[in-house]
């Protein structure tokens, strides 16, 4: 994307819109605060004059308590409008992460597709902040304009030549700054994506650590993070050189510029065109002018690196969703008002307990499924045993509506999902992935969190945790369910990991569960209690147990057998033991 994206200037727009008193407030400070700055060596070329020139001690007495006022008012409004810029910057840099944060999390999904959780974090940190500096890059914009003007106006009624020197050279010098940033801005761009890929890939390798260490890829490991950091290396130091070659550029035709204005001021002077005074005021508004012109360099890379930044976040934002989220809730579309955006997602009180529970898959087509038709009635404990991974993938993301059916429709209580509003999908359908992550906090509050204000206290998520043995984990902890819980749970066992992920999920009292393969990191014996756990716990609402564990698929009502992508056998288990030789193979062995 470039200058021209309107996804990016949107972004832009937004950031320092929502932010319009506060840039409103700081650049008018910031006006105030240059105003009295382009008025220091007027007043002091005042001053000489009545003083030096004229002799006239009250005068002059009276001018420079005039300029102590003035440095008065310019110092405060200095601090104020700073204050008040970083305020707009740093609330613009805020909104837009957690704008981010909720279009990654948003149920339809899309924005974190092809994108590594650390290349997320990065845009959602660095180019947030890029972004939001682009507020107080308006204020020091708007306030150093200010100065330019005062310092014109000064400098024509000191003289007509400098005063049109300073208005037509400052925009022929700005506008020439501004050509100067376009290769920053490009170079920006490839800096921040190549910066986020090397997160994202150091995210991804601490994570898979000790996976990496188990099997001794470290060296290859370590190989790919140098190639990766060597290229943002690389990107960094091309933008960093486009923007030294930018600031010494400007630098370079400012200190021209004010040599040049300096040098009329001292050729009228010296004709007898102007006074003394006048002299020492067009000097110091020469020197004065450094510090709005400096701002002005400063304010374009911050402009172009800000529009860069936008257009990655622009990219996430617009991201096209996983899953269209649906038409309406369905509290919309029978005309009552709509709660779905007021109460937190699985707490509504009229969408996900109206639900049955019941659930149909008509002739479904999906990557490896084929034409599978499957009945599940509501309050069935249905097992499913799919040999093939793929296959119960697959199935796993039908049911939670991360992905549409290529062919075919499944149904929830006789409705398409996808006539759903998504949102009610996911109330209504839990589907607890095998590698669910933890997250940081303690064990209660893992536990709770799918269920949130509901079950906020131990007695309510008590039988919760005794179903799938997190009640064993806690007592073995050293502070029982208020033990801290690492990132991603890592500071549990593979086994406690995923009872307390298993707890969280049977927490959550969905009327749908899916759940694939909740105990292949425990032992016999508290696998066996879990299936009891979960069937004891689920009594009565529709749970998928999706695995291979001949120990959870004796607890169900009924089991299927998901083979080649088709559901080939159905039955109890123990008559599909003895009757069905690939469904023996597939659990016992």
């Amino acid at each position: 994307m470039r200058e021209a994206d309107p996804p990016g200037r949107d972004v832009l727009w937004r950031a320092v819109g929502g932010q319009r008193r506060d840039v409103t407030l700081g650049a008018l400070l910031g006006m105030g605060h240059q105003t009295g700055e382009a008025l220091v060596p007027v007043l002091i070329g005042v001053a000489v004059e009545r003083g030096v020139v004229d002799g006239d001690v009250p005068g002059l007495l009276l001018w420079l308590a005039v300029l102590a006022a003035v440095y008065v008012g310019l110092s405060l409004s200095f601090r104020f409008s700073a204050r008040a810029g970083e305020r707009a910057s740093v609330t613009a840099a805020h909104h837009l992460r957690t704008e981010l944060v909720g279009r990654v999390l948003a149920p339809e999904g899309g924005a974190d597709e092809g994108r590594l959780p650390g290349e997320l974090t990065n845009v959602a940190t660095e180019d947030a902040k890029r972004v939001g500096a682009v507020a107080m890059a308006l204020v020091v914009a708007l306030a150093a304009a200010a100065g330019l003007v005062v310092s014109a106006v000064a400098l024509l009624r000191v003289s007509l030549v400098l005063g049109l020197l300073v208005l037509v050279g400052t925009p022929l010098l700005l506008w020439f700054g501004h050509l100067l940033s376009k290769p920053l801005e490009r170079r920006s761009e490839t800096e921040q994506e190549r910066a986020a890929r090397a997160s994202g890939v150091a995210a991804d390798l601490v994570a898979g650590l000790r996976v990496l260490k188990g099997i001794g890829a470290e060296p290859a490991a370590v190989a790919r993070y140098r190639r990766i950091s060597g290229d943002s290396l690389a990107a960094t130091l091309r933008a960093a050189r486009a923007e030294a070659w930018q600031n010494g550029v400007v630098t370079v035709l400012t200190g021209t510029f004010i040599a040049l204005v300096a040098l009329v001021g001292g050729r009228l002077a010296a004709r007898g065109d102007i006074g003394l005074g006048d002299l020492v005021s067009s000097v110091g508004l020469a020197l004065f002018l450094i510090g709005p012109l400096t701002e002005f360099a400063w304010v374009n890379t911050e402009l172009a690196q800000g529009r860069a930044s936008a257009a990655r976040i622009a990219e996430i934002l617009d991201a096209p969703p996983a899953v269209p989220p649906g038409p309406t809730s369905t509290d919309r579309a029978s005309g009552r008002p709509d709660r779905s955006d007021t109460v937190p997602h699985g707490h509504s009180d009229t969408v996900p307990h109206a639900a049955e529970g019941r659930l149909r898959l008509r002739r479904v087509s999906y990557r490896t499924l084929r034409s599978v038709d499957l009945d599940i009635a509501a309050g069935e404990i249905l097992g499913v045993a799919a040999p093939d991974p793929a296959d119960a993938t697959a199935l796993l993301r039908l049911l939670g509506r991360s992905a549409d059916p290529e062919a075919g429709a499944v149904e929830l209580d006789g409705r398409n999902l996808t006539a759903l509003h998504i949102k009610d999908v996911r109330a209504a359908i839990l589907v607890a992935a095998h590698d669910a992550d933890l997250f940081e906090g303690t064990v209660l509050e893992n536990v709770t969190a799918a269920a949130g204000a509901r079950t906020s206290a131990v007695t309510l998520v008590g039988p919760a945790m005794a179903a799938s043995g997190t009640d064993e984990v806690a007592r073995s902890l050293p502070d029982g369910v208020y033990t801290p819980v690492t990132a991603r749970g890592r500071s549990l066992s593979g086994g406690q990991r995923q009872r307390v992920a298993l707890a969280r999920a049977l927490a959550a009292d969905t009327p749908v569960l899916v759940v694939h393969e909740p105990a292949t990191a425990v032992d016999a014996v508290t696998e066996v209690r879990v299936a009891a756990g979960i069937r004891d716990l689920r009594r009565g609402r529709t749970t998928l147990l999706v695995t291979n564990s001949p120990a959870l698929l004796a607890v169900t009502d009924r089991v299927v057998l998901l083979q080649h992508g088709r559901i080939t056998a159905t039955g109890d288990h123990e008559r599909l033991v003895h009757t069905c030789a690939p469904y023996r193979t597939a659990v016992l062995t």
